[in-house]
């Protein structure tokens, strides 16, 4: 089980993250929403380990970040909303990065594993600069789960894409999740959100479950809030 505990953050005096707390199960999907500004991006980051929290601890069966980063760090795989792909390498090449040379392992993944459900083979050979924004995105879960990570962490998946791609990764997630991958992702999108099992609205710096199915509006008005 991956857990937040008592995490803080603070920009100069601005303080984001209060004291939250979080707790993600195998096999189960935790979404958080929130206005613009809130900490979602934060918290994110420090889940994944490429931020500090300025108090807190982030723990992975029972065993801290800090004291197993390396295992942490294979456990724990990040899409941030950025595209943390290099723009004038082919997809190949990027792919390669992530599975560290390993072509054997790459190649298995492409035709069994995340590549291959997430349709990354057939842009092999085209420069990333080149593709979509869609296609961009599934690369960059493909690339992010090279170490078969066991949590997958999303910032805005769903965001600037088509519809057909919206729902592929859903899919995917769904998979994923079944297989018993953990998935923690922020969103605006009730569609993207309706795969979670756990969701929670980040406000005054902690998340508050909500625990009943929202309708559009509700949804709306707690984004707004």
């Amino acid at each position: 089980m991956l857990t937040a505990e008592g995490i803080y953050k603070r920009y100069g005096r601005r303080e984001v993250l209060k004291g939250l707390d979080l707790s993600v199960a195998p096999g189960t999907c935790a979404g958080i929403i929130g206005g613009n500004g809130c900490g979602k991006t934060t918290l994110l980051s420090i889940l994944a380990g490429t931020s500090k929290a300025n108090k807190g601890r982030v723990c992975l069966d029972n065993k801290t970040l800090r004291r197993n980063s390396k295992a942490y760090g294979e456990a724990v795989a990040y899409v941030p909303q950025e595209n943390p792909l290099i723009g004038e390498l082919t997809v190949r090449d990027n792919l390669l990065l992530w599975y560290k040379g390993d072509k054997k392992a790459m190649t298995e993944d492409l035709e069994t594993g995340a590549g291959a459900l997430l349709g990354v083979k057939p842009m092999l050979t085209r420069t990333v600069d080149k593709l979509s924004g869609g296609m961009k995105k599934r690369i960059s879960i493909a690339c992010a789960l090279a170490g078969h990570g066991r949590y997958l962490i999303l910032d805005e998946p769903g965001a600037a894409l088509d519809m057909e791609c919206k729902a592929d990764i859903r899919r995917y997630l769904k998979t994923y999740m079944a297989a018993g991958g953990a998935v923690i992702l922020t969103s605006h999108e009730i569609a993207e959100l309706s795969i979670c099992t756990q969701l929670y609205v980040l406000r005054n710096g902690r998340l508050e479950e909500i625990i009943n199915h929202l309708s559009e509006q509700e949804f709306i008005g707690l984004m707004q809030k």
